[in-house]
């Protein structure tokens, strides 16, 4: 839903104003209220939190661009609006709030999330030529933007423990991101094929980390798919070949629709992302938790 529309007495004299107060902006699209349509450009976690916010008047064929920090105002035509909120899922999904403003009013505590930056030590950058070999080395072509990321950074190692918030897994400080590492095997990306792929995957995927929970892996033999997936270590079973891999295939579930989304969603955990602790009776039985929530 593009909007939130909220009804307004409109009988008193005075300036016509917007028969709706306020608006949610998501990335990628666009909000139409009163006056006028808005967009957002992009938002800074800062400190302070910022964003661009594009207005496009329906009376007028030009746009105005207002850099804001939030609770900060800028002009609609003849009212004034408020950047009054953020909320946050990852650096590229995002919803801000926009607010008109009344005389004398006192702006409303924001509530939004803010979306923590993830804090990765990459091991350095590849060139086209060691890209090359490396793909020579796997026997694959590797998806292009996987490809773009590795070359940029040869891997990464997390500071902390990062996740996707919802999903299954963690990256941690030795159970990294994999990069070009022939004299360090465990953080080798050669290496983790012979030891997390080929027992349970076919070549068609590359395994990109093994994190706490399973495995992080990329599609190499679907063009085309950009995809970043998880295997969760609970269906790491079963005998090798062909028919045991494919069974396995269909279980792996979508975390990103690309490499680069993948570094944008993954964040650090907190205390407060973990759930609270429960002090169960000796001997109590209870299910895995529901992995397979399909893709984003």
């Amino acid at each position: 839903m593009l909007d939130l529309i909220v009804p307004e007495e409109t009988g008193r004299a005075g300036p016509l104003r917007s028969f709706t107060h306020v608006a949610a902006v998501p990335s990628n699209a666009t909000a139409s209220v009163g006056p006028a349509r808005f967009g957002v450009r992009w938002v800074d976690v800062g400190p302070p939190v910022r964003a661009e916010i594009i207005v496009m008047p329906f009376q007028r064929d030009e746009s105005f661009a207002h850099e804001v920090t939030l609770g900060e105002t800028f002009p609609v035509g003849e009212e004034i609006w408020r950047f009054a909120d953020l909320d946050m899922s990852s650096a590229d999904d995002w919803e801000v709030t926009v607010r008109r403003v009344d005389e004398n009013e006192v702006m409303e505590p924001p509530t939004g999330r803010l979306w923590k930056r993830a804090r990765l030590r990459p091991y350095g950058q590849l060139d086209e030529t060691q890209l090359q070999s490396l793909e020579a080395a796997l026997g694959l072509r590797l998806p292009k933007s996987y490809r773009h990321w590795l070359g940029r950074t040869n891997g990464a190692e997390p500071e902390t423990e990062h996740h996707v918030p919802g999903k299954p897994f963690s990256l941690l400080p030795e159970r990294p991101l994999f990069g070009v590492h022939p004299g360090h095997p465990p953080i080798d990306l050669v290496h983790a094929q012979r030891v997390h792929r080929d027992p349970w995957l076919s070549p068609d995927w590359l395994v990109i980390a093994n994190p706490s929970g399973g495995l992080l892996v990329v599609a190499v033999g679907n063009v085309g798919d950009e995809m970043v997936y998880f295997m969760h270590e609970l269906d790491l079973v079963g005998p090798p070949g062909p028919a045991a891999s494919s069974a396995r295939e269909r279980k792996l579930r979508a975390v990103a629709w690309s490499m680069w989304e993948l570094i944008g969603r993954l964040t650090p955990v907190e205390l407060g992302d973990l759930p609270p602790a429960q002090l169960l009776p000796p001997g109590t039985f209870t299910d895995p938790p529901n992995y397979e929530d399909g893709a984003r």
